[in-house]
């Protein structure tokens, strides 16, 4: 067992690379919303191209694709409103966690009587 685990001198050593790492929350949004435009354009090309065929009347045209992009656009527009509406919701509570260490760290530099008083007024 003590062959199988040591390493001689003239064996070669091979790095393992590591496991992929997990991609940030905002790689995955622009992603996630990449692929929700692609899917909404692909979406109402086919509504508009079917609503031409199916329809002579431009009347006709207009009201199924102002329906249907009414729905994508409304759609397409909570996932980005969620989305920045989480983005900003990180952004505050890394202020708020770094706020908080620095008054710990400044709270650890007085005097022990004096941080319970400060303690006590908050």
């Amino acid at each position: 067992m003590g062959q199988l685990t040591s390493i001689r001198p003239d064996q070669e050593v091979h790095a393992v690379p590591a496991a992929n790492p997990a991609p940030s929350a905002d790689l995955v949004r622009i992603k996630y919303g990449a692929w929700l435009i692609v899917a909404a354009f692909l979406l109402l090309g086919g509504v508009f191209s079917l609503a031409i065929w199916q329809f002579s009347a431009a009347a006709d045209v207009t009201a199924v694709v102002g329906s249907a992009t009414t729905v994508v656009g409304t759609i397409i527009g909570a996932f980005f409103g969620v989305q920045i509406g989480s983005a900003g919701k990180e952004a505050a509570e890394n202020g708020r966690a770094h706020a908080e260490r620095a008054a710990r760290l400044a709270l650890g530099k007085l005097e022990p009587q004096a941080a319970e008083d400060v303690v006590r007024m908050l």
